[in-house]
């Protein structure tokens, strides 16, 4: 072929650098090569379309010139006329650019007639063409194409191109690099890992890991530990492996989690330096690897582990309060993980300086400690509303009585109702109470309306519309008559002498429950199981409670007591009595129907949602879902989907339910200001009665500032706010994002400052004198 004239065309435009992964990539001035046999209005629009883009332009009229051109300049795009081929044959033009060394990033673009727009396109990509366009003479057509070549296959070649460099620095390194799919099959490893281990590439590349004796208990560790690295972080610690000629050997390896498409884990990263027992670090680990690695240990794992968990973002304050993850597995060893760590930082004591021994120290009185996330609570020695909080509702009440006299508590199950007969259905509920309970889906319901024209029994209304919103019958194939009869006999069991702890406020935190359940976030999360037990638990938490805290009952010796051995005591009743008045009596059995596998989870859930009522455990439930939950979702790089994976895990999702209705038990500082106050009358109320029961029977006051001659609920209340509430919801509204709540805790605070401001100890300021 003679070789044909080019024609050149120069524009400068803006140029941007591309970011990929944290490597900044510069994009020089995308050069252009048409390719067309004479300059007609399709080869023109795409001229003038580059230069209003600011690409650098060339044009070829024959497949000769264009292929020489391309050889000198390298083009990133190729435009080829392939209307007419008796004129130029575009397939073998395209495979010639193809079969060059360096066209492997090249984007090349057909131009096709508009009648043959609906032919098959295998025929282009069997020659190697990146993708047709039909013909459209238009500056405009022919620019938008440009563009999305410039953002798409082009900038998708330019990643690739940094690939190279990538490769070339892992070809290079001097640490083994091996990395895996996320079904653990083995995909690259580099000459180091050749050299380090006596292996080839060709024979592991392609295999599964336990396929490969080095790795055969490597699969093992990433099932282990891939519930904790999805949320994007490092493992690393010491791996016990052997070469091909049978050698063993010691190595430090760190596991990187690579997430890619859809948010999910796409490889496994593991960069592997052999200890040659030269650093301190590696000293450290062989030291605490001996501690378990004796030789009477003969049937000792193939590969045993040492694993330390890494997380990139967190700080010293905050991995304090984590759970650790070190664990160092074997067959036959069971040890706890705090133990492990108490175990690596003894041994590396011994070779750091005095200061940083001292602080270790204080760091492993601290580890020794047996609840790792409840404080240390100190109240302050001026606020003896804050103590007595503390006192009554943290402590587990165990005080040596002034005298060996135990009363005996005493309570009568009710089997039924006790007041006028419940509707038989949601259609004949009085016309007034449907008014009442409208609004129940929204947090300023008025739930002292409900009680009020329910005549104390706003419970089983509210439940009854609640769970048929929920669709809990479906759920659970009960019948409506049989819910309705369980909610008869569970309120029936609530006091309704109790100025608090009645059946309003069982519905109270029914309603906010609901709520809380009814937020995207949750929604996304939660699954059905879950969201049953959050509402019966919900329904039952506080059934049968005396009106007295768990000091109390522990202090007078009572049946409960004594029973549940002063631990959790009224939280293990409540939950114990509502499933014997549920499965006692088939009337009442809303669980009769389930399957005895879907029953137990469902039981399982509701138990523990119940339990984490229970006080004294506040803080480990707050400092464990801050730490687990609402810490890791901070991390910006954390895809949607993988945040979305870490919030569905079982352990996650316990977390978040015990977060749930704990914030719904004590929600009412963040409620209305009217119904704040007239909660905060009932708890002191209940509060007050209780220290004069236990002035009378001379038993130990464990809220001495609950005294109705003396005491001041302005401070009760901040003083509840401050220690109990205000954390608590932060961390809650950051999670599920609740406004309409902390606006209200922000009035009654200042509500409640106000009155403390002015030296008042009432619920309301003084009237104003007309």
């Amino acid at each position: 072929m003679r070789k044909g004239k080019t024609e050149k065309w120069y524009l400068k435009g803006t140029i941007a650098d591309v970011q990929f992964g944290p490597m900044r990539i510069h994009q020089d001035q995308l050069q252009v090569l048409l390719v067309f046999t004479k300059e007609d209005s399709q080869c023109n629009g795409f001229r003038k379309a580059c230069e209003k883009a600011g690409f650098k332009c060339m044009i070829a009229k024959e497949p000769r010139a264009a292929l020489d051109c391309f050889l000198d300049k390298l083009h990133d795009i190729v435009i080829i006329d392939h209307r007419i081929p008796r004129q130029m044959n575009a397939e073998a033009l395209c495979r010639s650019i193809k079969a060059s060394k360096f066209s492997e990033n090249t984007v090349i673009v057909g131009v096709v007639r508009r009648v043959d727009r609906d032919l098959s396109v295998m025929s282009f990509i069997s020659a190697g063409f990146t993708r047709r366009f039909t013909e459209n003479p238009s500056i405009t057509a022919c620019y938008n194409e440009l563009l999305q070549l410039e953002f798409g296959e082009v900038r998708s070649q330019l990643k690739l191109r940094a690939c190279n460099s990538v490769f070339t620095a892992l070809e290079k390194s001097q640490e083994a690099v091996e990395i895996t799919s996320e079904s653990h099959i083995i995909q690259y490893v580099n000459p180091a890992f050749e050299r380090t281990m006596g292996y080839q590439s060709g024979e592991l590349i392609g295999k599964e890991l336990g396929e490969v004796p080095i790795n055969e208990k490597k699969a093992d560790l990433l099932d282990t530990i891939n519930s904790c690295i999805r949320i994007g972080k490092e493992w690393q610690g010491v791996y016990y492996s052997k070469k091909k000629n049978g050698d063993n050997v010691q190595q430090n390896v760190k596991i990187i989690p690579v997430v890619g498409q859809g948010g999910k884990i796409r490889h496994y990263v593991s960069i592997i330096r052999v200890c040659n027992g030269n650093s301190e670090t590696e000293k450290t680990h062989e030291r605490v690897a001996s501690d378990s690695q004796t030789d009477s240990q003969t049937n000792r794992r193939k590969s045993s582990v040492d694993i330390r968990c890494v997380s990139s973002r967190t700080n010293e304050a905050s991995t304090q309060r984590r759970h650790s993850s070190l664990a160092r597995i074997h067959s036959m060893n069971i040890e706890a993980p705090i133990t492990k760590v108490i175990n690596i930082i003894s041994a590396a004591q011994e070779s750091t300086p005095m200061p940083v021994t001292e602080a270790l120290d204080r760091v492993l009185e601290i580890l020794r400690t047996t609840e790792l996330y409840s404080p240390q609570f100190r109240a302050r020695d001026d606020d003896p509303h804050a103590t007595a909080l503390v006192g009554g509702l943290l402590s587990d009440g165990l005080r040596k009585l002034p005298k060996s006299e135990y009363v005996l508590g005493t309570k009568t199950v009710q089997q039924g109702p006790s007041s006028p007969v419940a509707p038989t259905s949601l259609q004949e509920v009085p016309s007034r109470i449907a008014q009442a309970v409208e609004d129940e889906a929204l947090w300023d319901f008025d739930i002292f309306e409900l009680e009020a024209v329910t005549y104390n029994r706003p419970l089983i209304y509210l439940a009854l519309k609640t769970y048929a919103r929920f669709r809990i019958c479906e759920y659970l194939n009960c019948s409506e008559t049989t819910l309705r009869a369980w909610l008869e006999v569970i309120e029936a069991n609530y006091h309704s002498d109790n100025p608090y702890h009645n059946s309003t406020h069982a519905a109270d935190v029914l309603q906010a429950t609901a709520y809380f359940l009814s937020r995207e976030r949750i929604k996304e999360v939660l699954e059905p199981v879950d969201e049953v037990a959050a509402l019966i638990a919900a329904t039952i938490h506080d059934v049968d409670h005396p009106g007295r805290t768990n000091a109390f009952l522990c202090n007078s010796g009572s049946k409960l007591a004594i029973l549940y051995n002063d631990i959790a005591v009224l939280e293990s009743h409540h939950a114990a009595l509502a499933f014997q008045l549920t499965v006692g009596n088939d009337k009442y059995n809303i669980f009769k129907n389930m399957e005895r596998s879907q029953y137990r989870v469902l039981r399982q859930g509701i138990v523990d949602m119940v339990l984490a009522t229970e006080m004294t455990k506040h803080f480990e439930h707050v400092n464990r879902f801050v730490t687990s939950v609402t810490k890791p979702l901070e991390n910006e790089e954390l895809e949607t989907e993988a945040s979305s994976a870490l919030l569905r895990t079982p352990e996650n999702r316990t977390l978040i339910k015990r977060m749930m209705i704990k914030c719904a038990d004590v929600s009412n500082p963040c409620r209305a200001l009217e119904l704040c106050i007239e909660w905060a009358a009932r708890i002191s109320e209940e509060y007050f009665s209780q220290t004069d029961e236990e002035k009378q029977r001379n038993l130990p006051v464990v809220m001495p500032a609950f005294d109705r001659s003396t005491c001041s609920i302005p401070k009760a209340q901040l003083s509840f706010m401050d220690y109990f509430i205000t954390e608590m919801f932060d961390a809650w509204d950051a999670f599920i994002g609740l406004p309409e709540l902390m606006q209200h805790l922000d009035n009654n605070f200042k509500y409640w400052k106000g009155l403390d401001d002015m030296k008042l100890r009432s619920l309301r300021p003084p009237p104003e004198n007309p």
